[in-house]
């Protein structure tokens, strides 16, 4: 019998990170770091899975990437030994309060100037896009996440290269923000999930879920592709579902959430959304051969046409007719 895993859903990423294109290796790591020192002690299997998970990506990201992690990790008392060994922290001693990271070497000095990118360097570099199986992975895990999971992913895919869908033209957003505010103060679930499923060009089962979710994330990662005002943001939280507006201390969680949100992280989780109904509709139609229903036809016995079908038969005419006249 296997043991659960410590961060379910993160299968999908582990298996994105082996693809090639879109290298999400730096942010899984840092992910996974940020969910390990939320708790301030593990089991020995959830150590051992951090460590499993972890070994390999340390090796494979940027220096930029590995510092981040080595500095989370330095003042966070539980970090496993293998990990320090291999991030090159030192072991506390019974006299240190936390374990001291060693002395980052000095880069040698450039021998020339580095040419910075142009504008449009960057914007390609940061215009990878999805497939669709990796945004349906995406948005599954997203939904299967916890509320701090949530955060994290979404605290970290700012710093992704993975395309963030256009934003919605003012005009519109307007207009689809005063009819989500009055569906909103009626309660109205369903004509709220079908404005916005317009406004965001979602599919309606998405749009059903960012409505409808208990934890509040997804309908903070929509209003603020549309650029919702904090103020409005709130009085759509409070009305649309009363059980989750009878919480203070969870609207005001997601409150925080959305004015930390930027608007790339929110327009990525929207391409991967709408990626996501593109690997549905690939599943469900399966191409098909050209000789498919041939192959699966019942062959019948074949069955032979009379020369004459009845009442076909041309009439005869005699002489007596006439005569009979």
């Amino acid at each position: 019998m296997t043991a659960a895993p410590l961060f379910p859903g993160f299968d999908g990423l582990m298996t994105l990170s082996r693809r090639e294109g879109v290298d999400i290796r730096p942010t899984l790591l840092r992910v996974l770091t940020d969910l390990y020192v939320q708790s301030r002690s593990h089991s020995p299997d959830e150590e051992r899975q951090f460590v499993e998970l972890t070994s390999r990506l340390i090796e494979q990201v940027d220096d930029a990437t590995r510092a981040a992690v080595r500095a989370r990790l330095a003042v966070y008392p539980g970090t496993p030994l293998k990990t320090m060994i291999q991030l090159g922290l030192r072991p506390a001693h019974p006299s240190d309060r936390v374990p001291l990271a060693e002395e980052i070497p000095a880069t040698p000095a450039p021998e020339r100037a580095v040419r910075t990118p142009t504008e449009a360097e960057l914007r390609m570099a940061s215009n990878l896009s999805m497939q669709p199986k990796d945004a349906a992975e995406i948005s599954e895990l997203f939904f299967a996440a916890s509320g701090p999971e949530r955060a994290a992913i979404l605290h970290n895919l700012n710093d992704t290269p993975l395309k963030a869908s256009a934003r919605i033209p003012e005009p519109r957003a307007k207009r689809a923000l005063h009819i989500l505010e009055m569906a909103a103060f009626a309660s109205d679930a369903g004509n709220f999930a079908l404005e916005l499923g317009e406004a965001l060009i979602l599919p309606a089962r998405i749009a059903t879920l960012v409505t409808g979710d208990a934890g509040g994330e997804p309908l903070a990662c929509a209003m603020k592709a549309l650029d919702t005002p904090s103020p409005v943001f709130q009085r759509v939280l409070l009305f649309l579902n009363p059980e989750f507006g009878s919480s203070v201390q969870k609207v005001y969680r997601i409150s925080r959430l959305y004015d930390r949100l930027s608007e790339r992280s929110a327009l990525v989780m929207i391409a991967a959304w709408r990626g996501s109904s593109m690997a549905m509709a690939r599943a469900k139609y399966r191409p098909a051969l050209y000789d498919d229903e041939r192959q699966r036809a019942r062959v019948a016995p074949g069955e032979r046409r009379p020369a004459v079908q009845p009442g076909t038969a041309p009439t005869v005419r005699t002489g007596t007719e006439k005569s009979g006249r």
